[in-house]
Parts: structure tokens; sequence; C-alpha cells
């Protein structure tokens, strides 16, 4: 059976109170399902509005079933294995802003829009110059946004109570904050009205947050199982873990409109979120970028296999344990204990988390998640990290494209795989020619913001990595270190 809201007649048309950019796996099945629980449990009485962020996208999908779609939920509560469908209703309708702009600025003339929420990845809150104020829609997301809250602040005359609040969910640190600052340096550039100024820092909310759940996305290789289960034909459905965590930095005000505790989700309103941040993303999401590309080069395709691996395992727990938690301030046995309730999530027997989709645009991640874990244990210790660097030697050689005669599909932004095509372009094996690509690498600024060859041995011994992938194979090179 069809899965709309004909064939479902029990389902509630909300008032279009969220407008949000991203239509992935990821926030359907964390945003959406909480957003659906506030509603169900907590009378928040809300709809969203997806926004397309980039021309491609799945609005069309999403209208075809009229926004329902089903999130399975798979893990351990309590001990015990659970697995939940939950029906989501709170959708209702997506927007492609490049082809459908006149209903994109009508969702933003709305009076009862409140909040904007976002995940257009790491690579989404960049910024760029040549976005003018009269794009329909400008090119990123930054423009998007000041172009957004201008033509709101325009259309109710700056009124402090059709302000809006923004909440990020981009896995860099300080999101929101990123995102405020080239809104008024748009704002600055685009010659606005002070008072436009003014009524962004009285009226709207920036919050900064750190958002915690795993989402495999959608069950390509059982779906027919998963849709006999569910007796629809959803073409959305997607599943996540039952873990979930979202750490909101923002004020009192926007917690008393967002009733997460009335509905028992484990939000939390904090005034500072460095803490959890920085555990999180550098043991959870360090974790996976720091394993991906050593994992396919493998040839293994899931967390699982890999975290039940002999070898990988090991390489994956002995990063956590004795490289990235010496990074982090606090207690060791607590870090500890944390690190294992992340790394027991990755045994998970119901989620089919691949790499592949852990995979894109990982140089943007790698940078977000490791870098810095890097960076750090070489100030503490003294010497470079020997998994973190063989974790980049890794990176370095999965975007070479070809790995033992077979091409690897990159997923990237352009600039990115342009560069490391220009950096592999007429390789061939040598010591000197793999700390060539080394060094230009480790140079790339635009990406790392710094150059990484100034770290004592860092090009030295991530070359060692390379050569020995590409001279033996991932599968000896590992065996040396572990």
């Amino acid at each position: 059976m069809k899965l709309n809201r004909t064939t479902v007649k029990d389902t509630k048309i909300y008032p279009e109170r969220i407008l949000q950019f991203g239509e992935g796996n990821f926030l359907r099945a964390f945003v959406e399902w909480m957003v659906n629980k506030m509603n169900k449990e907590a009378n928040f009485n809300t709809g969203v509005v997806i926004a397309q962020p980039i021309e491609s996208g799945l609005t069309d999908l999403i209208n075809s079933q009229d926004g329902l779609y089903h999130v399975q939920l798979k893990g351990i509560k309590d001990g015990a294995p659970i697995k939940e469908n939950q029906l989501i209703d709170c959708v209702t309708r997506a927007i492609n802003p490049y082809s459908e702009f006149d209903n994109y600025s009508k969702v933003i003339e709305n009076p009862e829009l409140r909040f904007v929420i976002s995940n257009t990845t790491e690579a989404g809150i960049s910024w760029e110059k040549e976005d003018m104020v009269n794009g329909k829609p400008q090119n990123s997301f930054p423009a998007k946004m000041t172009s957004l809250l201008y033509h709101r602040y325009k259309s109710f005359n700056g009124d402090q109570a059709k302000g809006l609040v923004v909440i990020c969910c981009e896995l860099i640190e300080r999101n929101a904050d990123f995102l405020k600052i080239y809104i008024f340096q748009h704002a600055k550039n685009w010659e606005l009205e002070f008072e436009f100024i003014v009524w962004l820092e009285s009226a709207c909310a920036f919050c900064n947050t750190l958002v915690d759940r795993i989402v495999p996305g959608f069950p390509k290789d059982t779906i027919k199982e998963v849709q006999d289960e569910l007796g629809f034909e959803d073409n959305l459905v997607t599943v996540g873990e039952y873990f979930h965590l979202w750490v909101i930095e923002a004020p009192e005000w926007v917690k008393n409109e967002f009733p997460a505790d009335q509905a028992g989700l484990e939000v939390k309103f904090v005034e500072d979120m460095t803490n959890f941040r920085e555990q999180k993303v550098r043991v959870l999401n360090g974790a996976h970028t720091g394993s991906f590309a050593v994992s396919l080069l493998y040839g293994i395709e899931t967390v699982r296999e890999a975290i039940e691996h002999e070898k990988l395992g090991r390489f994956l727990k002995s990063m956590v344990h004795d490289e990235i938690l010496a990074t982090i301030e606090g207690d060791k046995k607590e870090l500890d204990k944390f690190a294992e309730k992340i790394l027991e999530r990755f045994y998970n027997p119901f989620i089919k988390h691949e790499w592949k989709s852990i995979a894109l645009n990982s140089m943007s991640k790698w940078k977000t998640r490791n870098m810095y874990s890097l960076i750090d244990f070489a100030k503490i210790k003294g010497q470079v990290p020997t998994l973190l660097s063989f974790s980049l030697a890794a990176l370095i050689v999965y975007y070479k494209g070809v790995y033992k005669g077979q091409s690897i599909q990159l997923q990237d932004d352009q600039i990115h795989i342009d560069f490391m095509n220009s950096a592999w372009e007429g390789f061939e094996l040598s010591l000197k020619n793999t700390m060539n690509v080394t060094e230009k690498v480790l140079a790339y600024e635009l990406l790392w913001e710094n150059d990484l060859n100034k770290i004592p041995n860092l090009s030295k011994t991530v070359n060692a990595h390379i050569y020995s992938i590409l001279q033996a194979g991932v599968e000896q090179a590992l065996d040396k270190l572990i």
C-alpha cells in the first residue's frame, strides 16, 4: 500500500512552525522524530517545512508521501534488545527553493514560523563573498539565512515577536556562532540597515548544539521485509539506534518554548556545551571518521564488522583509549567509561552502519573530528600519535581514488577531490614520491587552516604509513602497528 495521507487516516496537519534546511536521514530520524514525540506527548503542535539546501534532493519523494515516513529504531534498552517503528507525521511538505522560490518566501512570511533548524554538513557553514542579497536563492547556507532573516525582518517591520530561533546541527564547533558571524558579514557586505542587526541581536537566538544518534539511514538491503512489516510502501523509512542525545546551548526562554523534557527526551539545555561537545566529537565521531578509510581499504564495509574484527577492532579501540582520550581533560576512569559506552554502541546487532555513508565529506570531517586530537597529542606527549597518523595516511590513500586496481567513488566537495587528484597525479610508488604527496596534502591550508608539516615528524611518519599501505597493503601495514 502506498504511504500518504489518504491511505493513513489518523494523521494531523500541524501549523508550520519549523523551517528545516536539510532532508537527509539524520535530521528525519533525529529532529523530526523528536518533534513528532513532542507533538504527541507535550502538545507542541508544530509542523516542519523542509527546505532542500542544494538543487538536487528528496523534495519530490517527500511530497509524494505527503511528508509521511517511518523511523525504525533498533538497539539495546535496559540491557534488552528493542525495536520500535514510529510513523512521523509532523512534516507538512518539502520545498525546493531553487525551483519554488515564491513558495519558499511565503514560508518565511508565515507569522507562526518560530524555529529554523539546519544540518547542511560540516561544509555547509562557509563564507562565500560572491553571494548577493538578490540571489533567488543564494548559493551558501549563511547567505540564504541572511536573506531569510532580512526578508522576515522587512515583512514584519522589525516586530520583536517575529524573530526566529536558529538551531544548528552541523558537526562543527560553535556551529551557530560561526553561522551568526557569516550572517553579520553578509549584512555588512550587502549594506543592510543597522536596525536589522539590532533586530537579529534582540529578537533572534542562535543556538549551538551537539547531536548524537547513529543513523544508518535507508535499509536498502532489507527494504522489502521492512515495508512488509510496516504494511506500507515507504521509500523514506530510515533506521537509527535507540540512543539519542541533543545538547542545546540556549537562553532559558528557548527551553520554555521547546518542551522536550515533557516528552521524556534526552535533550539538555545548557549555558556552555564545550565539554559535552569535545568528548562526543573526539570519541564517537573521531572513532568513526578515524577508522572509515582503514576499514574500507581493508575490505570491511560496516562499523559492527570493524569493531568485531580482531585487528580493526584493536586499532579502533586503541586509537580511542590510548590516543584520543589522552587529549581530553577529565578523570581518566570516567573518560574510559564514557568511551566504553560509545564503543558498545558500535556492536548494536540491529544497525548496519556502512563506512561508505561515514565517508561522505570526510576531508572536512577528518579535520573537525580528528585533526585536533592529533595536534594535541603531539603537544602533550611530544611525539606523533601512531594510530591517528595511520588514520590520516589511510585517508590520503583513500583519496587517491584507486586502491589495488579498484576505483573508489569519492563523495566530497569538488575542490577537495580536485586537490587530491592533483596531489596524486602521475604518481609512481617510491618513498620520495609518497613524501611529495604527503607534504602537499599536509600543507593544504585551505582545508586544515594549518601547515601540518610543521608538526615535528608528522610528515615523516605519515609518509612511512602511506608507503607501507601502498607497498604491502593495509592488512600488513596495520599488522606492524598492532
